[in-house]
């Protein structure tokens, strides 16, 4: 049988959270800099309590006029600083609660820099050293931050149910009409083509192989909740393993 691993950015305010954590086995909750704050994050880290969620930190570029989704222009050592204070910040919360932090998800532009980016790559390694070393670090397989984990970090490679990709590989660029999937039965064919094939179709309708640990649905999507219970209930039904 198939385990799926679904997970989802939460902590970000869109109010979908306490509905998504009952069909998520992982959650990336924001550290209160791209979006939330430290009563957020608590009660979002009491919703994957409740639900018996892993718990990661999602960090960001400090800016949240944006969201989080363009990229700064700041220096190394404060790049490190902002991460490794955002990703403390979530492990100190899950710990007063009892629980271990799992995981480390960049954010936005974060995320897509360390795709390709090695310098943004090592300060988010480093600062996953600052805190604690046996975190995992979830990013798209090929990306310069895998590579550069490959000896001495664990890596759990990622691909976006809701979200369109290029040829490359990369997410289609969110500035473009067709790069965000909202309608759950579309989500699921793009989904299931990655399960069964190892493939995904990209925008321009070829094939290209993608391998993946977990996948992702974003929780600011508006169909969030519905993509999720859609997908959910065509697991089940094929007696995949979920969470």
């Amino acid at each position: 049988m198939k385990k799926i691993i679904l997970n989802s950015d939460v902590g970000e305010e869109a109010g979908f959270d306490a509905k998504i954590m009952p069909f998520i086995s992982w959650c990336n909750i924001a550290c209160g800099v791209h979006a939330g704050n430290d009563q957020v994050i608590q009660k979002t880290i009491d919703l994957a309590l409740q639900y018996r969620v892993k718990i990661g930190a999602h960090p960001s570029y400090p800016d949240r006029e944006n969201f989080g989704r363009e990229v700064m222009n700041i220096s190394y050592d404060h790049l490190v600083e902002t991460i490794t204070e955002q990703i403390q910040k979530v492990k100190f919360f899950t710990e007063n609660r009892g629980e271990q932090l799992h995981h480390v998800k960049p954010h936005g532009a974060l995320y897509n820099e360390a795709v390709k980016n090695e310098e943004v790559a090592n300060a988010i390694i480093q600062s996953v050293n600052n805190v604690d070393k046996s975190l995992l670090i979830i990013t798209p397989k090929g990306s310069v931050i895998s590579y550069i984990c490959e000896e001495d970090m664990e890596v759990k490679l990622e691909v976006f149910a809701d979200r369109n990709y290029n040829q490359d590989l990369t997410l289609v660029s969110r500035s473009e009409n067709n790069a965000v999937l909202s309608d759950p039965e579309q989500v699921f064919d793009h989904v299931f083509r990655m399960i069964s094939d190892g493939k995904v179709k990209t925008i321009k309708g070829e094939e290209v192989s993608i391998c993946f640990d977990t996948i992702c649905v974003h929780g600011d999507n508006p169909k969030s909740v519905e993509i999720l219970e859609y997908l959910f209930k065509e697991f089940l039904k094929r007696n995949f393993v979920l969470k």
